[in-house]
């Protein structure tokens, strides 16, 4: 399937149950890079629009570029009523902004998407001089805790691509993409909570887990149930999340 395309009919439970990101990060980029509220944002691949949330609390103006239309529509509804948010249909390659018209270029959740050759050369040409280019996801931890293990073994079980498309692949790309500069990097704790329909809204909200009209769909569901009843306590069960920041300028 088209990269573009895979979220389309997950974009509810993407919205609802995927994880949002640290403040933590606009402290790291005040700091390091002088991001002010004035800063102008790219949100390149910016799906439902929680990276971009984050930046519009800081007070910036922040582009969304998506080019899967139901995730646009989603960040579009989501965001409303914040004044600072523009939309538009676009990509890595490809965003449709002026030259040199933004601050900072982010991207969460979608750097393992981009054709990056073709991504590096549009983040130089639209970025003002001394831009910064922001690449960011929450890398889910597979082997701290008991249910964490089973829950990677179930995505290992039944994942379509999941070897293939995991975060975990990613960062080798990151440092090629930003060669010959070295990238800064940044990390911090993240975590959520579910109870089970929440659980169930998460695993749904990936793109390598089958579709409902799969035959691997219910004993997937059906196991999940397992796992949860196995570990949950109190009526939850957690994820941790470790928040992966690469950050640098472009030569």
């Amino acid at each position: 399937m088209q990269s573009v395309e895979r979220f389309s009919s997950r974009v509810e439970n993407y919205a609802r149950y995927r994880p949002d990101y640290p403040s933590a990060i606009v402290d790291l980029l005040r700091e390091e890079c002088g991001l002010t509220s004035e800063s102008i944002i790219a949100d390149v691949g910016s799906g439902t629009g929680k990276l971009s949330e984050l930046f519009l609390n800081n007070g910036n103006f922040v582009i969304g570029v998506e080019p899967n239309a139901a995730m646009r529509q989603a960040a579009e509804s989501i965001l409303v009523d914040c004044k600072n948010f523009r939309s538009i249909d676009g990509t890595a390659e490809s965003t449709t902004l002026d030259n040199q018209s933004v601050d900072f270029v982010i991207a969460g959740q979608a750097f393992h998407w981009f054709d990056r050759p073709r991504a590096k050369a549009e983040c130089a040409r639209i970025l003002k001089r001394n831009g910064w280019v922001v690449v960011i996801w929450n890398e889910r931890q597979t082997d701290t805790t008991p249910f964490l293990q089973a829950y990677e073994q179930l995505l290992l079980t039944y994942g379509t691509d999941y070897q293939e498309v995991r975060h975990e692949n990613a960062e080798p790309l990151v440092k090629e993409f930003f060669t010959p500069r070295n990238p800064r990097f940044a990390q911090f704790p993240n975590h959520q909570e579910f109870d089970f329909q929440a659980l169930r809204g998460r695993l749904l909200s990936s793109s390598y887990t089958p579709e409902a009209s799969s035959p691997k769909f219910q004993p997937m569901v059906d196991e999940l149930a397992s796992i949860f009843e196995k570990f949950q306590s109190s009526g939850v069960v957690r994820f941790e999340y470790d928040t992966r920041v690469f950050y640098e300028r472009l030569d």
